[in-house]
């Protein structure tokens, strides 16, 4: 049976810019509204000219007094409380946008690592995902509340300036013309220099932040074996870097924001010359003069702040790139593929070798068992053999260099475990890794994790099935299980794969750091599934649990010339959440 093809990923000129605009459409209506206030906002500005042009010109020239000019004030006065809320309004419906789109595009991230699975997760950072989901995309307030209507408004309002300032004075409505469009110039070529800073930053951060969290974690151990001075040097070399990259990013944002206000101050002197030497000459009226010297910087200052809020939201930029590299990863349905042959009568592992990235071996080397229901296979080797790895391809998340994986029905069906639905074959498999995942909340609801319409006796049955009958049920954890002990743990995540009764179980390492009682109690647990008519494939260095299965494989290593490797895949680790 032939397997189907990933969905490409996305188009290489997709530019991170153009998805944006697509993740916002929901937000259109909002981002619709932001404009029209900002737009608003600037159509006030420009009655706010011709009223405090045609307050000063008539206090000075015509001698009007308090009573005269009051009304003047007064409309000046509304027109800047308008413009108050305007502005307001505008920053609220900003704040709308980023909020809905940023939501969206977490469920989207969030939603596509879990399908890509552990396997594509072993080969990331630890910290990487957990910065691009909170910090790196909540950067994107600046450019979707701040950036992407200042946008609207820099298309929007140095046109209606020029127009209104060409229905008084041609003169300087030809100067903000052709002196307009020099700041967009500017702010490209800016933009271009300092859009390596960006992604430099960038990955110094998720280096550090990856960093970070790794040694938070080990931090007891590392204290125990007297290594966290290192770790503490470490952290301060990548702190350093961060800093430096962060400092030139600053010093390109400092250096661009003086190129354009440079060129914005430069723009609105010219017309400010012109004004002065025609009111000199008296070819011009007070009040259109002051009319055009107030108005003039309201056509350059949507562009001014343009160029300071890209620079602002030019992290959360960064981070919508690599989001979005991760959103468009190819990735196979879980409803693609054949149906799991039911009953299952045999698993066979024919000559399946991996090859390990980094260690020019295959571990495990052509391996080959048949494992049959009602018994249990005890898996053994040297540390490093490729035990874990094995599992790994069976459970379908890693694709062997050599050999396959097949599950056999009692129909004759013999389906690669590569071709069966992956949705289908999670069902059919519970998987134990070496150190299972134990969730913040209730020991109920850790072992519930993998069947949630377990009752609450079929929980307490499971839990007194490995021998933990002393351990409440709605006892509070942690996260990781903190609040029990790492015996307890193990123990937990064993009684939530058992209670699932899957007819496939693979165990990895069970007894580990169990004493000999504990030990015995879920060597017996486990015995019980297979006598249920499980298949269990059990990891085992421990003699007690070697000698409770019912047949022996081993499984070695062996060395490959890195000429004749195949393509490098990734070790599924044994801490991966089931």
């Amino acid at each position: 049976m032939s397997r189907r093809a990933p969905a490409p990923p996305a188009a290489a000129g997709d530019r991170p810019s153009r998805r944006l605009l697509v993740s916002g459409r929901g937000a259109s209506g909002a981002l619709a509204l932001a404009v029209a206030l900002g737009v608003g906002t600037a159509l006030l500005a420009i009655a706010q000219a011709a009223l405090l042009a045609r307050t000063i010109s008539g206090a000075y020239l015509g001698g009007e007094g308090a009573a005269e000019l009051a009304a003047p004030l007064a409309l000046l006065a509304l027109v800047l409380l308008a413009r108050a809320a305007l502005a307001w309004g505008s920053e609220i419906a900003a704040q709308r946008i980023s909020g809905s789109v940023k939501a969206s595009l977490r469920v989207a991230l969030l939603a596509r690592a879990v399908a890509l699975g552990p396997r594509w997760a072993a080969d990331r950072q630890s910290g990487e995902l957990t910065l691009l989901a909170t910090r790196g995309l909540d950067a994107l307030d600046g450019w979707y509340g701040r950036y992407l209507p200042q946008l609207g408004l820099a298309a929007v309002v140095p046109v209606a300036v020029a127009l209104c300032l060409l229905a008084v004075d041609l003169v300087a409505a030809l100067t903000v013309a052709l002196t307009v469009p020099l700041i967009p110039v500017f702010m490209v070529l800016v933009g271009r220099m300092s859009e390596e800073h960006r992604r430099r930053r960038w990955r110094t951060l998720a280096v550090l932040a990856s960093r970070f969290g790794d040694v938070v974690a080990g931090l007891p151990t590392l204290r125990a074996y007297g290594r966290a001075a290192a770790q503490v040097a470490t952290l301060r070399t990548i702190t350093d870097r961060y800093r430096t990259t962060t400092m030139a990013t600053l010093r390109v944002a400092f250096l661009s924001a003086l190129v354009l206000e440079l060129l914005a101050t430069i723009s609105v002197a010219l017309v400010a010359v012109g004004v002065g030497v025609r009111l000199v000459e008296g070819s011009l009226g007070l009040e259109v003069g002051l009319f055009a010297l107030v108005l003039a910087p309201e056509a350059y200052l949507p562009l001014r702040r343009l160029g300071a809020e890209f620079h602002a939201s030019e992290e959360g930029f960064a981070a919508a790139g690599a989001a979005f590299a991760i959103i468009d990863a190819p990735v196979r349905p879980d409803d693609d593929g054949a149906a799991v042959p039911t009953p299952i009568t045999a698993i066979r592992v024919e000559g399946v070798s991996v090859e390990q990235p980094g260690r020019d071996v295959l571990a495990p080397a052509g391996v080959s068992l048949v494992a049959r229901p009602h018994e249990v296979v005890a898996i053994t080797g040297p540390s490093g053999a490729g035990k874990s790895t094995l599992l790994a391809v069976v459970l379908g998340m890693l694709e062997p260099a050599g050999g396959r994986v097949v599950v056999a029905g009692d129909d004759g069906a013999v389906v690669d475990v590569r071709d069966l639905a992956p949705a289908a074959w999670r069902r059919t498999v519970a998987w134990v890794p070496q150190s299972p995942y134990l969730f913040a909340g209730t020991v109920a609801d850790n072992v519930r994790l993998g069947e949630p319409s377990l009752s609450d006796d079929d929980v307490r049955r499971a839990l007194d099935a490995v021998g933990l009958a002393d351990v409440a049920t709605g006892l509070v954890l942690g996260e990781r299980g903190a609040g029990l002990s790492s015996g307890q743990r193990r123990r937990v995540g064993i009684a939530r794969a058992l209670a699932r009764r899957t007819p496939v179980v693979l165990l990895d390492e069970p007894t580990a750091g169990l004493d000999d009682a504990a030990e015995a109690t879920v060597l017996r647990a486990i015995r019980a599934a297979a006598d249920g008519g499980a298949v269990v494939l059990l990891v085992a260095h421990r003699p007690g649990a070697v000698a409770g299965a019912d047949r022996e494989v081993a499984v070695a290593w062996a060395s490959v010339e890195p000429a004749e490797a195949a393509p490098v895949a990734a070790v599924l680790p044994g801490g991966i959440v089931p």
